[in-house]
């Protein structure tokens, strides 16, 4: 890497530190490029991405965010996971950790809030942004259809005693 290179992928990690809602890092020796292959479609297809940088250079990135506790975590070969959505990088590092034993997690953080790897795996435990909207709009929706069912069922009601009273009057 030429000082230009480096130059722009420490604003590039700088950008990721500023923006994302939730970091994750963790120890990836001994994946297999594969392996690797895999976490990358698995963080993409969740709005999540992956980014193995020198530890030296996401440092200097670190440099004046609220995230710069980061910094003692990166020591030896480490991967940064990272996503818009406070809960789905940590979810998908956790899912890939239980599967794979070679994928450690360190830690992370969520805004200014250090995480250890337990509380990583805490958040991975949350709902995501997209499960609780979903949520939300079946408890906005199911009100509207017990209204629509409470206002048909006397009518129902009625239909089926007239019918009764029919039967009984043909039986007759």
């Amino acid at each position: 890497m030429d000082r230009a290179e480096k130059r722009d992928m420490v604003a590039t990690l700088n950008s990721v530190f500023s923006n994302s809602g939730a970091i994750v890092v963790a120890h990836y020796s001994g994946l297999t490029v594969a392996q690797m292959s895999t976490l990358r479609r698995q963080m993409r297809d969740a709005g999540a991405s992956v980014k193995v940088a020198k530890n030296r250079l996401a440092k200097i990135a670190l440099e004046g965010t609220e995230v710069s506790h980061l910094g003692s975590l990166l020591q030896g070969p480490t991967v940064l996971a990272y996503s818009d959505d406070p809960v789905a990088a940590p979810k998908i590092a956790v899912e890939f950790a239980k599967a794979n034993d070679k994928f450690v997690i360190l830690g992370g953080a969520m805004g200014a809030t250090s995480l250890n790897a337990d509380a990583v795996k805490a958040l991975a435990s949350l709902p995501s942004l997209d499960e609780l909207r979903a949520k939300l709009v079946g408890l906005i929706q199911a009100p509207a259809t017990k209204l629509a069912q409470l206002s048909t069922a006397p009518a129902a009601k009625l239909a089926r005693v007239f019918g009764a009273y029919a039967t009984r009057d043909e039986a007759a």
